[in-house]
């Protein structure tokens, strides 16, 4: 069901040059963007929309028309968050996230959720070495820098629940001893959407971990006919070519940490928020709004901007805020109360 890693920590400590050597074919990418990424170290804003600009090129090469949930996965990164995709088999969530990590350079793990899957089987396990009469811990597919897990809500509630800690605090805690995971550590997770009588929901501490929530769709007819292109021969996920490191998505994040969010903006999130709470039965928590800002710093660095806007805000609120909004039974839902937010706040 899923690949148990490597054994240590992946950019946590000494164990990271080991497992650079030993990294598997689904681990790490081909190693050659040191050289490429390292004359143009993100410095400021723009230097981070350059990064953007060629991640998303390189993975347009692969995820055809699709390029607005590349963005979306890139302000996640770069936000210090998660993204969860709901939609139909087959549209391409696997290969979005395996391109993404392969562009940056970062190690990918994939975990494919299914009703007997254990905690232990996401987060590690401790197994007992007989030549030294010692547990060795053996970390599970968690320790990555782009976490796949496949059909989450196939899993039962406690499975689902190893996440928590991970995508909360970047760490892993297993028997005790508490584990940093990589820098970055992304969870990009996908939900079945077609077979509600066989899947758990997913419980609403874990949806509210998740920065955003997105749906790819079906491609039109032109991008559907290319897609079949070029897939006759080998995949094209294995011709994406790192165009940047993860030095470089560690500094583009502290970059785009330090993009100003001015106290206008501040209260304008603050008061959408309290909208959403004020007009449904479960409205944004205090961390929707805090992912708001994040998303919104990282919108304004893909445009090159040191200070966010009202746009931006704007722009991100649909995916950031619909997904934690739960409402009474009836026509409306988080999309219809965050839409109504938007048309009724204003900036003061």
């Amino acid at each position: 069901m899923t690949d148990p890693g490597e054994s240590g920590p992946l950019g946590a400590g000494p164990a990271e040059s080991a497992d650079a050597e030993t990294e598997s074919t689904e681990g790490k990418g081909t190693g050659t963007a040191a050289g490429t990424a390292a004359a143009v170290e993100p410095e400021t804003p723009a230097d981070v929309a350059a990064l953007a600009d060629r991640i998303v090129e390189e993975v347009e090469d692969v995820i055809v028309g699709k390029r607005d949930a590349v963005e979306h996965v890139l302000v996640t990164v770069l936000a210090r968050g998660h993204l969860l995709v709901e939609d139909v088999p087959g549209v391409g969530k696997t290969t979005l996230a395996k391109s993404v990590a392969r562009s940056i350079d970062g190690s990918f793990k994939r975990v494919q959720f299914t009703p007997d899957l254990l905690p232990s089987d996401v987060t590690g396990v401790n197994v007992f070495n007989r030549r030294t009469d010692e547990f060795d811990f053996q970390p599970g597919p968690v320790f990555a820098n782009v976490v796949l897990g496949d059909e989450i809500n196939r899993a039962p509630p406690k499975t689902q629940s190893a996440l928590l800690e991970a995508m909360e605090e970047n760490q892993v805690t297993t028997d005790g001893t508490t584990r940093a995971l990589p820098d970055p550590f992304c969870v990009i997770a996908t939900q079945n959407d077609v077979e509600p009588g066989q899947t758990y929901e997913l419980p609403v501490a874990e949806v509210d971990r998740f920065t955003k929530k997105i749906r790819l769709g079906y491609p039109d007819t032109e991008e559907e006919a290319a897609i079949l292109g070029r897939l006759t021969g080998d995949h094209p996920v294995d011709a994406v070519e790192p165009v940047a490191t993860i030095a470089d998505v560690r500094r583009a994040r502290r970059i785009v940490g330090e993009i100003e969010a001015s106290e206008a903006v501040r209260e304008y999130v603050a008061r959408l928020a309290v909208f959403t709470r004020r007009n449904a039965r479960l409205g944004a928590s205090p961390r929707g709004s805090l992912a708001l800002i994040r998303a919104s710093q990282a919108r304004a660095a893909l445009d090159g901007r040191g200070y966010v806007i009202p746009d931006d805000v704007q722009a991100e609120a649909p995916t950031v805020l619909s997904h934690r909004i739960r409402t009474e039974s009836g026509g409306t839902d988080g999309a219809d109360v965050v839409s109504d937010a938007l048309d009724r706040i204003r900036v003061e």
